[in-house]
This record gives structure tokens, sequence and C-alpha cells, in this order.
């Protein structure tokens, strides 16, 4: 097996299997979508009152040439100048393409040109959650990946690679989803013990009249993962800790038990979902990229999300088509 020319949906079958259980839910709703007329997901937020709105672009998988330098561009224009305003933006993470077989050179054109589109064509203040893709030799066997996670951090400029910010009346709590393991692939959805204790403690210290958001890159809890990659190619149904938090458990009963937490966000399937477990909306939002700049992914066009965040706790999104295409 030729570790170095494989992707994400190539190790699906090398890899454990997480309990469908785990997905079960009060309300599922799962989203193929097409360009046309996309609405808001409605709820019982208080539309009357002025919400924070983020958009949240992840996986844009840029690299440099016109298609997906592009694309990106479109997507951001799309952002600044929509009639109504977002306050900020949230990159979900794979902000570049980084094949494996990539030398550091070209993996550092890549960010050079995310940068250089972003200084183009963006305005609003971003803040950043780090992806697989944003690691050097993310799917080779690493018991941590640490220079890589370094040198995405720099391009991030971000001091930490887990972070919490507040605005109106929310607080986002941004993960680290990516850990390294010494097996391939060499990265799978969790929390190490130290992110795991400072997210209690952050939990802990949040009063409870702020709302909380949590942002990850790889999903915690997303129904979509059943229909990505191989997943579902024979009689039981698969959902890889690559593509899946492997501490979803651990995750959604500390989560149950802080009240004040609404909504988590990921991307990474580049697939486009809804859950409410326990009381707490799960978006997985797709990806800008779609396919990889190929077109649409499991009828998932190449979109972006603006999340909707009202003061009383609620919130909702609208899927955003940016009119690109492959």
């Amino acid at each position: 097996m030729n570790i170095l020319n494989q992707g994400r949906k190539s190790f699906f079958k090398t890899l454990g299997i997480l309990g469908s259980s785990a997905l079960l839910s009060t309300k599922l709703e799962a989203f193929n979508f097409s360009s046309a007329n996309l609405k808001p997901d409605t709820g019982q937020s208080n539309f009357s009152s002025k919400p924070l709105r983020m958009a949240h672009l992840t996986d844009i998988h840029v690299f440099p040439g016109k298609v997906a330098e592009t694309g990106m561009a479109k997507a951001l224009t799309a952002v600044n100048e929509a009639d109504a305003k977002v306050d900020f933006i949230m990159n979900g993470g794979d902000a570049i393409l980084n094949k494996v077989e990539l030398s550091k050179s070209k993996i550092q054109s890549q960010w050079d040109t995310f940068h250089k589109v972003i200084n183009d064509h963006n305005n609003l203040k971003t803040y950043h959650c780090i992806g697989n893709h944003d690691l050097y030799s993310f799917a080779l066997p690493d018991g941590g990946h640490k220079d890589a996670k370094k040198w995405a951090m720099q391009e991030y400029q971000l001091p930490v690679p887990y972070y919490s910010f507040i605005k109106q009346g929310w607080k986002f709590i941004v993960l680290d989803s990516i850990h390294g393991r010494k097996s391939v692939p060499g990265y799978y959805g969790n929390l190490d013990d130290e992110q795991y204790n400072w997210l209690e403690m952050e939990l802990k210290n949040t009063p409870e009249d702020i709302f909380i958001c949590i942002v990850s890159h790889i999903p915690i809890l997303a129904i979509c993962t059943l229909f990505d990659g191989n997943n579902h190619a024979d009689t039981n149904w698969r959902v890889p800790d690559n593509c899946l938090h492997a501490d979803a458990s651990k995750l959604t009963k500390l989560f149950f038990a802080t009240k004040n937490i609404k909504v988590c966000l990921s991307g990474h399937i580049h697939l486009v979902d809804h859950v409410n477990y326990l009381g707490i909306d799960y978006y997985c939002n797709g990806a800008v990229a779609g396919a990889w700049w190929k077109g649409s992914y499991h009828q998932c066009d190449p979109a972006y999300a603006v999340m909707n965040f009202y003061a009383d706790g609620s919130s909702n999104r609208e899927l955003q088509n940016y009119n690109w295409q492959a």
C-alpha cells in the first residue's frame, strides 16, 4: 500500500468503528442542496432582535491556480459584499489542499496563495480553526505532528491551537480536533487530556447568561458522516474516527451538563447536515471547495454558511452557494 498516494477517503477500511447509536437524535435533518433558493433553518429564534452574524467558511483547500484561487476569491467577495452584513468570519480549517506527497516548498506556496486571496478580497475580522490538511504530512504516522502544527499556527498567527473569545453575549470556543497517532492515517478527531481539562475550565468559568458555540474541524456529532466515502460499502455502517470525534460520547455528556452550550459547528466532511441532540444544534457546514474544486460532493455544492446567533440563545443557519462552478 502506497501511503503517499492515499487521501482521507482511502483510509476508511483500515479504521475503527464508531457505533451508530452515538448518532441517535431527537431531530435529524440531512441536507443535500442545490444553488437555488436556500433558506435559513428556522426554529424558535427571536427574529425581532438583530443577530450576531458569523460567516463559517470551512475546507477552502486553496492552491495556486485559477480554479481554486477564483473560487476562494468569489466566496470571500460574496461574504464581504452581501447586503445582510456579517460581523466576522470563522475559517473552519483545511485552508490549503496539502497532499502528503507535496514538498514543503509547494505547501508554503499554498499558504502564500491563501494569504494573498485573503488580503485581496476580505476586510472582515477572521478567526481560524486548525484542520488536518493544514498540517504537513498529516496522513502519515506521527505521535503528535508537533512541528507541523507549529507551522500551521504560525500561518494562522495563533499563539495556541485552541482558544475562546466573546462577542455580543456569545462565547466561541475553538477546539483543535487534530490528534496525532503512530498509525495510518496519522490523525483522528480527539482532545488530549490537556485540552479537555482546559475545555472543562472554560465551560465552568463561563457565566450562565453567556451562550456558547463550540467550533471544531472534525465533527463531534454529524449524521452526514454515514454517507462519506465508503462508510456504507457493505451491511455495516462505519464512522471512522478521522471523520467523527473518537471522544464524541465523552464530549456530548460534558455538553449536556453545560446548559448554556447551544451550538456546535464543524466542517471536514464536505457535506451539510443539522443534528439536534439533547437540545444542542450540531451543524456540519459543507465546504467552500465542494468536491475539492471539482464541483459538487454528494449533491452538496461548493458553499459556506452564515450563522445567526440571537440574544435569547437561539440560532439558525443560512447556506450560501456563491455561484462558483468547476
